[in-house]
């Protein structure tokens, strides 16, 4: 068994299974940042906000979220690096498909996530814990390390920010339209009736879930009062 996880397919396996388990914690996350833009000041944001960071099995669940994120980053690496390292000098694919395009660059979306992610922490849950500050000089000003929604409100009327959480949600789509689909040929979900489907739904949540995203900043740079 010790052998498996240290072999190629055991460390693909791994990495694919806990991008897939961060591809669910995508949705959840998205669903609870759309509560930004209900036109209550923040009332039902703060009751999904309350009920994530003290219900106990959210607690639990986010032990399991920072390791899927420790194991997908680590594992994400060492498969690139072993990667580069089996490939001969000056090899290149001439292949120019869409998955070979996304499957070439996964290693460079990956890093301009993660930078993403810890500035994203930074700026949150980082802040939760007493570790950093929010955000200073903001219309809505901060009541406690738990004001999310106007930490959040603080942000995305910052021009600076907004584009760069813009352009990260751009990478982030990048990343995912070889990811998902990857992910479930590495666990050997290869069929010619069913794979199609597979990497039809993985286009779609590649755009969709990003574009959730990306709408939020829109929404407050230039329909927020």
């Amino acid at each position: 068994m010790s052998n498996f996880f240290t072999s190629s397919l055991g460390k693909k396996l791994i990495m694919s299974l806990a991008g897939l388990f961060l591809c669910v914690f995508l949705v959840v996350h998205l669903g609870i940042n759309l509560l930004l833009l209900s036109n209550d000041k923040g009332e039902v944001f703060r009751v999904a906000v309350h009920f994530m960071t003290t219900n106990i099995l959210i607690k639990i669940m986010e032990i399991f979220l920072f390791g899927g994120f420790l194991l997908h980053i680590i594992y994400g690496v060492i498969v690139q690096i072993r990667n580069w390292m089996a490939r001969p000098s000056g090899y290149a694919v001439s292949n120019n498909s869409q998955t070979s395009f996304f499957s070439k660059y996964m290693i460079h979306t990956g890093v301009i996530i993660f930078i993403f992610l810890a500035i994203h922490m930074a700026n949150f849950y980082f802040v939760k814990l007493g570790i950093t500050t929010p955000l200073e000089g903001g219309s809505n000003p901060v009541q406690d390390t738990h004001d999310f929604y106007n930490m959040a409100i603080n942000l995305f009327t910052t021009p600076a920010y907004s584009i760069f959480y813009l352009v990260c949600m751009i990478f982030l789509s990048f990343h995912l339209l070889h990811a998902f689909q990857s992910a479930f040929q590495t666990m050997g979900v290869n069929h010619p009736k069913y794979s199609p489907i597979i990497k039809w739904i993985g286009n779609i949540y590649a755009i969709v879930v990003p574009a959730g995203f990306a709408f939020i900043p829109v929404y407050f740079l230039f329909f927020y009062n």
